[in-house]
């Protein structure tokens, strides 16, 4: 899914924002604008992921910070297990605890510092408090289901810290329904904004129900030509692949894989694409 002007505004934009919060130097800030303009116009039919690593690449540069999300990272994977239990009450008093967990694993898409500047962190409660009422089709969500039943391996492509644990709520519901399937988590293989790395799945415990995988990129997505071998073989020997958030559909989205995909619409963009509101979720599944 090729950029729009719309992305590779809020790309700059962002950046710039980022750049004055750790640099404070006006003539620096003009010589770091000229080099991400130059950078993002360099590329053809580039993908807004793949243009948000190439300029947080050379933001890391000028700001000599590997992980420039790492204190929001661990912010919201403290305050998101301070709900674990509830939320998996929750699942667990509900009619479908499968589809129960899906609904909250959308939710938890919200916590996204790439798709905006700041998370509200009030809208976030409403969003979490409302997560039972999100709508899902009921044709896919029974293939969806009957898929899982019958698995003998799943790749679970995770997005950011925080949402990781209604990520983990949903794998587990995933192994209580079917104790045999085998669970490949894939993260980013270094990091970039607020997207999960191995350290941050590791923090949650997510790693109980299923192995941790790096994909060997700091892609805020899975772009297929960049993402490691072993990554690439776990993705084509999956009987099914879960992707989460917006970054992942943008660079998968037509790959022609058995792929379901879970996210909030937080963007012009994407709510443009599906004709809903903003921060309503998508449940929808790659056709192969």
């Amino acid at each position: 899914m090729e950029a729009s002007a719309e992305c590779i505004y809020c790309i700059v934009n962002k950046a710039d924002k980022l750049f004055c919060e750790f640099i404070d130097d006006e003539k620096g800030r003009i010589e770091f604008a000229k080099e991400i303009l130059k950078e993002v116009s360099s590329y053809d039919n580039a993908t807004a992921p793949f243009l948000n690593a190439r300029v947080m690449q050379i933001l890391k540069k000028w700001t000599n910070i590997e992980d420039l999300y790492l204190e929001e990272k661990q912010l919201y994977n403290k305050r998101m297990i301070l709900l674990q239990q509830d939320i998996m009450d929750n699942i667990n008093n509900s009619d479908d605890k499968l589809l129960s967990a899906l609904r909250y694993a959308i939710a938890g898409n919200f916590i996204d510092f790439g798709a905006m500047d700041e998370v509200d962190d009030d809208l976030l409660d409403e969003i979490i408090e409302a997560a039972s009422t999100q709508k899902i089709d009921t044709n896919l969500y029974a293939k969806f289901k009957e898929e899982i039943l019958n698995a003998k391996q799943l790749c679970y492509l995770v997005d950011n810290a925080g949402e990781i644990v209604f990520d983990k709520l949903f794998v587990k519901s995933i192994k209580e329904m079917n104790k045999n399937i085998e669970i490949n988590i894939v993260v980013r293989g270094k990091p970039v904004l607020n997207d999960v790395t191995k350290k941050d799945a590791q923090e949650v415990g997510i790693d109980i129900y299923g192995a941790i995988v790096e994909n060997g990129t700091d892609i805020p997505g899975t772009d297929l030509s960049k993402i490691n071998d072993k990554t690439k073989d776990i993705m084509d020997s999956s009987d099914l692949i879960i992707a989460k958030g917006q970054g992942n559909f943008e660079t998968l989205w037509g790959c022609g894989k058995n792929v379901y995909y879970l996210f909030l619409c937080k963007c012009g963009t994407f709510t443009k694409k599906f004709s809903i509101p903003k921060y309503k979720g998508v449940f929808v599944h790659e056709v192969h």
